[in-house]
Formats: structure tokens, C-alpha cells, sequence
């Protein structure tokens, strides 16, 4: 099993936009581009709140920790868990100063409402992948919140969603290895991207540039 040193991790997060797509990923993530929209600034604020990491508690059987850094030298990522709650069981792990076992369950806070698309749910499974490394144990359920539906999303960690995590990672690390942006596959989903004037997706599949600007300073709609 191929293992990669701290200086070649990838920020987990980058999962997220890798799935979604992955020009946007490249952008992000190798050529350091970025742009804000409402989405974007909606989504940090959500973040924010629930990333306060010196605020951990105790709810009878629970543990609540936030902001939890995690890692992979397996996947060759780190990043952080929204929450994550130790829950008491006698098949889980033991936790330094806590009396009794626990399990760990990650629970990851989104704007909006669940995607059609598996990005979120890859993205928590990666996080899920992490913590088994980590804490030497099996986590097979974790919990997506929306804050519009404003409950959680149960998500078990099949091993297709394993799969497709471990997967995508090796091509994420491809790519970064080889400073490639791959070429813009147009969607729907373009119109609604942060990086839309970055990526410029109509230019990129334009046959005719010279046409393309012509378009541009007519006023016309691109």
C-alpha cells in the first residue's frame, strides 16, 4: 500500500469540488484561483459557526468535538471534521481521559439542500477514512446537516463509496504531480460556479475565439 509523505497531502476538501468537477478542482487546487459568490460566502459563514474549535462538550453519552484535524497517508490528504461525536459504545475505542469506549461519528454542515451528485456524501466518507486511520477503527455511518431541509442525512460508508473516494484521490494526486487543468466539460451546474469568470466555459468550447469576443463587445449573451 503506497503511502504519501506530509509534503504531497492534498487538502480534503478539494474532494468536493474534484467530484463536482473537476476544472473547477484544478483551478482551486493547482493554479490557486479563486472567486466568491453568495454561495461560496453562505457556505464559510455555516462553516464559521460550527468551527469553533475550543468549544468541545459533553452530552450524557456523547463527546462533541469540532474543527478535529484529520489525515491520510493512505489517501494523502488532511483537512478538518466539522464535528465529530464519540459515542459510548463497549465496541468502540478507548479516548485519553474518558472513562469507557467510544465510536466516532463525523458529521459534516452544508448550505443548501442535498446535491444530485455525490460530492458531499464522498467527501464525508473521506473524512470517515481518515479517522479509521487514525484511531485504528471502523467508522460506518456518519451524518450530512442542510441547512435549508435543517436535519441530518444519515450516510452509510458502503465500500463503493470507499471505492470511488480511494480512486479519485489517485487521480487528484495525478494531476497535481503533473500541473494539469483539465479542458471544461460544460453543465448546467457552469451558470452557478464561483469560478465561472475564471473558467470562462463558453471560451473554452468557442470553435471561433475571434467570434466568441466579437459576440462580447456587440452585447450579446455568452
Amino acid at each position: 500500500m503506497k503511502e504519501y509523505k506530509e509534503e504531497d497531502f492534498l487538502q480534503l476538501a478539494g474532494l468536493q469540488h474534484f467530484t463536482f468537477c473537476r476544472r473547477q478542482w484544478a483551478l482551486i487546487h493547482i493554479e490557486q484561483q479563486w472567486n466568491e459568490n453568495y454561495r461560496t460566502m453562505e457556505g464559510q459563514i455555516i462553516h464559521e459557526n460550527v468551527h469553533d474549535g475550543t468549544f468541545n462538550e459533553k452530552r450524557k453519552n456523547v463527546l462533541i468535538t469540532r474543527a478535529m484535524p484529520i489525515v491520510s497517508r493512505e489517501l494523502g490528504c488532511s483537512g478538518e471534521c466539522d464535528v465529530v461525536e464519540f459515542h459510548l459504545n463497549k465496541d468502540g475505542i478507548n479516548l485519553f481521559q474518558h472513562e469507557g469506549r467510544f465510536i466516532p461519528i463525523p458529521i459534516e454542515y452544508k448550505r443548501g439542500k442535498p446535491k444530485e451528485n455525490d460530492s458531499d456524501i464522498l467527501q464525508l466518507c473521506a473524512q470517515a477514512m481518515c479517522l479509521e486511520e487514525m484511531l485504528v477503527c471502523e467508522v460506518t455511518y456518519g451524518y450530512l446537516y442542510y441547512d435549508e431541509i435543517r436535519h441530518r442525512m444519515k450516510v452509510e460508508f458502503t465500500q463503493e463509496y470507499r471505492d470511488k473516494v480511494r480512486e479519485s484521490f489517485i487521480q487528484m494526486h495525478q494531476l497535481f504531480e503533473r500541473g494539469h487543468t483539465p479542458k471544461v466539460k460544460r453543465t448546467k451546474s457552469c451558470n452557478a460556479c464561483s469560478l465561472k469568470d475564471i473558467c470562462l466555459p463558453r471560451l473554452n468550447k468557442e470553435s471561433n475565439v475571434m467570434q466568441y469576443f466579437e459576440n462580447v463587445l456587440r452585447g450579446e449573451n455568452v
